[in-house]
Order: structure tokens, then sequence, then C-alpha cells
């Protein structure tokens, strides 16, 4: 906590002591529902079979979900070996059913803004003569997930992410009518502050200044007062998801997301929290490595409604968002392609990794991938060992520092299948590389919040950018090729013949992986 107020020590203090609390609540919960269940021993012969017969029908219910694949073998191992365990944590985290009422109001939400963002047939024609391919993947967002794609649109890639803040902050600056943000983390420390200046300033001029931000994501950083302190200074402030040391399933879907919008003309995302590991004023984990886009133009009305939604969606009554969703008056000089998007664990659309599979399907030269979680499913597998096997150059930069060695662990256990099969994996020695990027082919790139994990791929509300024909696409592919050579290429090491013992592991922890 070094370089931190008082204030904030205590902050960080009072919130981890918060996370401690609301899990030893939900503990001692799951002990007295296996408490119960033993104390009832004397029945034995009955609640065996009654255990065995619901663990079974609870297997059969997991088997007929029209869920991953791998999801399903996890919770039926589970189940199976530790029936009353296993029963436990499913009602926990498991029930997809159970989220009906939380599911039926965001799709309420959702579906009475879908007219807001019409799409110009224009630009879609335009795509098509371009290319064919990139035109196909763009019409999987416009159809499937309903972000259409826009010209008109300025995109400048920060793979530096102090430029990115001195860059947001000098927007922010500028601001004349409102801005929002939208982070899953928010730390009460120096980083944050340079922010906040800024909002307070903006708000005494009357501007319209809201912060959203993600319970659990800033649990440790925050106290919970936060909120109140903001709106004393004149700033809308809500949480997402507030943690409760009860039985909630949806406690497990969290905000992942990170947008700034300014006026509806400027905006921002990429994977970079609002906290000072982000900008490297702290090294918790060696050096932070993280990245970002700015949008100027057409394409800031779906980052814009992407926010409203969400905001929304926290409250009964609904707030006309049509006044936020201005048409800048902006004209860009390139000629790209710009499509923001997001994803919601709700819709049943699997959007964030389908934007992936598609990219890899359709590369021909290469394709490069940041991630600082590699947890994937059989299909994003087989998706790039047959792009590799297809001559295609593909590689793969995962932290050399972890932030969270358990899955660490598992995102290497990931590493001797792919490498075996052609697909080049490197390592990130300065320390940990927390950036969602991919570039294909020089043509199309994606920079968001969307970990190529079950947790961001399945669970998590997520964002990202996809945009292709112009310059930034070639910045990306320009920081991959700065990154490249400070890693240590770990490809032939995991060619190599490993002991039974640690392939036993790896087994183990890939079976359990979705669950994590």
């Amino acid at each position: 906590m070094k370089g931190q107020t008082e204030e904030a020590k205590i902050s960080t203090k009072n919130s981890v002591r918060r996370l401690v609390m609301v899990a030893i609540a939900v503990l001692l919960q799951v002990a007295w529902i296996i408490g119960l269940a033993v104390r009832l021993t004397k029945y034995y012969a009955a609640i065996s079979t009654l255990a065995s017969v619901l663990a079974l029908l609870l297997v059969f219910r997991v088997y007929g979900l029209r869920i991953n694949s791998a999801y399903k073998i996890s919770w039926i191992i589970l189940i199976e070996l530790f029936p009353i365990l296993g029963v436990c944590l499913y009602l926990m985290f498991g029930r997809t059913g159970a989220l009906g009422p939380m599911r039926k109001w965001f799709d309420k939400v959702h579906k009475a803004y879908a007219h807001l963002l019409p799409q110009d047939e224009t630009t879609v024609d335009k795509l098509e003569n371009v290319d064919a391919g990139l035109a196909r993947q763009s019409e999987y967002l416009r159809k499937g997930a309903g972000y259409p794609v826009y010209q008109n649109t300025d995109v400048e890639f920060y793979g530096d992410t102090v430029q990115a803040l001195e860059a947001q902050k000098a927007e922010m600056r500028r601001a004349q009518k409102f801005i929002f943000m939208e982070y899953h983390a928010i730390e009460d420390s120096v980083a944050w502050r340079g922010i906040e200046e800024i909002l307070v300033e903006k708000a005494a001029e009357g501007l319209d200044v809201r912060v959203f931000y993600d319970d659990m994501g800033s649990i440790g950083f925050i106290n919970k007062d936060f909120m109140e302190k903001m709106k004393r200074k004149g700033i809308q402030c809500r949480v997402f998801n507030p943690l409760m040391p009860i039985l909630n399933v949806f406690m497990n879907n969290r905000d992942h997301r990170k947008i700034t919008v300014i006026d509806g003309k400027v905006g921002f995302t990429g994977g970079y929290n609002l906290a000072n590991e982000y900008f490297n004023l702290t090294h918790p984990y060696g050096q932070w490595k993280d990245s970002g886009v700015k949008l100027t133009g057409d394409a800031v009305r779906s980052l814009t409604l992407i926010f409203m939604e969400m905001w929304n969606a926290t409250q009964k009554e609904q707030e006309d968002p049509i006044p936020y969703l201005l048409k800048p008056a902006y004209r860009s000089a390139e000629g790209g392609y710009v499509q923001p998007y997001a994803d919601s664990p709700l819709d049943g659309e699997r959007t964030g990794e389908n934007v992936y599979l598609n990219m890899i399907k359709s590369a021909k030269k290469y394709i490069y991938i940041t991630t600082p979680y590699l947890i994937i499913s059989d299909e994003m597998q087989r998706t790039l060992i047959l792009a590799a096997k297809s001559g295609v150059d593909v590689r793969i930069i995962t932290p050399g520092i972890p932030d969270k060695p358990l899955i660490y662990k598992v995102t290497r256990s990931y590493y001797a299948g792919l490498a075996a099969e052609g697909i080049r994996i490197y390592e990130y020695t300065p320390g940990f590389i927390h950036s969602k990027q991919m570039v294909c082919d020089d043509e199309v790139a994606v920079v968001g919040t969307i970990n190529m994990d079950f947790r961001s791929l399945y669970l998590h509300f997520e964002n990202a950018c996809w945009f292709a024909k112009c310059r930034a696409v070639l910045a990306v592919r320009h920081d991959f090729e700065t990154l490249f050579p400070v890693c240590r290429e770990v490809t032939e090491k995991y060619c190599q013949k490993r002991s039974l013992a640690l392939r036993g592991w790896e087994c183990i922890l890939r079976m359990f992986s979705p669950l994590m």
C-alpha cells in the first residue's frame, strides 16, 4: 500500500474485511447444509438412497442444459464424486434457470433499446465489396448480437496504459455535456484521484457525470462508502451486483466491462481498470502490460448505449437514453470499419467467443493473441489447432508472472496440447500481461475486456471493439512485434515428454477449470 493515503489504506482494509466476512458467511451456510445432512446419518440408508437419486436427477438435468459441454462434464463429475457438496455448489453457482427473473429483466431492457442502433446499409455494402470474409464477421455482430458496423470513426490504439490514461483525461477535460464511466475495478488511490479531480470539476460545471463499478472487482480497492463520497461531490455513482452474505446465484456474474464515454463523441475501452497496478504505479506482479483503444466518431454511439443499458438495468425506473445518443459533428479521414459490441451471460449468445472463433477461422496468414488466462473449450482448441495445421502462424502470449497461481497452472496445462500441433506459446517475462487483444492478417483486430477463459466467455458482462481496414490494426500488429522479443517462447519445452504425474495433475485441473 506504499504511496496510498491513510484514507485509502483504511478503505482497502475495510473492503478486504467485508470480502472475508461475505466469504465466511457463505461458507457457514454451506457448512450448515452439510452438517444437517451429516446429523441425519441415523437415517443413512434412506438419505443415501435419496441423495443418490437426487444426484442422478441433477446429473440428467445438467446433461440436458444448452451450455458448453466442458461445463456439463465438470458439474457431472463433481456431483457424482461429492453428492452433497456438489449439489450445494451447483445450487449456488450452476443453476442457470435460477437466473430467470434477472435474465428477463435484462432482456427487456436490451430489447427496448435495440432499435436505437440502426445500421447504415451503405456501410454494409461497402464492406461487402471490400472484403467478403470481413463482411461475414461483421454480419454476425450485426445479426447475432445487434451491434452495427460504422465508418466515420477514427481508432487510436494504445499499447501503453499510461498514454491511454493521459489521452482519456485530456478528452475528459474537454467534455461539455456528460462523462460516463463503467469499470470492473476502481481503486481509490493515485491513478483514480487524477480522474476524480476532473470529474468533480466537470460536475461542478453542471455536466452529467456518472460512475459505475462492479462490487466484486473493486472490493479490495475501495470502501463501501465510496459511492456516497462520489454523490457528495456531484457525481452519480452506482455499484453493480453488491456482494451479500447469502446464497445468490447472480453473485457469479460480474460486470467486467471497461468503458468511458465523453459527450457521445469520444469513447475509450480496453483491458485496463482504474487501479494503480494497471499503470505501473505499483508492481505486485512485475511489469504490468495492458492495452486499449480510443474511438472518435459515429461508433461511440454503441458504447454510449452499452453503458446506458447496464446503468438502467440496475433500477426499475428506466431513463431515456436517446438524449445521450448524439450524432457527433465529426468527419473521419479513415475509411476503416469499426464495431463496438458487448457480451452478456444472460442472453444465451456467446458473442465474445464467437467473434474470436470467426477471426481464427478466417485467418489466412497469421493470428496473434494475448490473454492473461488461457482456459478454453474443446471447440476453441480445435479451431486454433485447425488454423495452425492449415499453415496459419498462430501465436499466443500469456503472463510470465501470475496473479493467481492456481489459474496460472491451469493456463499452462493447455500449452502441451496446443504446442504439439504447431501453435507457438510465449510468456511475457517482464511480468503480467493483462491485455486482451487479437490481430489477424494485418486486416482486422479486436481489443477489449474479454479473456480467453470460461469466466469471461460465459459468466461475465464484457465488451470489446472489432475494427478492420484501418491504421489501428497495424498498430496492434506493431505492439505484438515489440512484445515477442521480451517474451520467452516455451513451445519446445511443452513439446517434450513430461512425467505421468504432471500430466495427470494437469488433467485434473482442466477437468474442473470451467468451474474456476
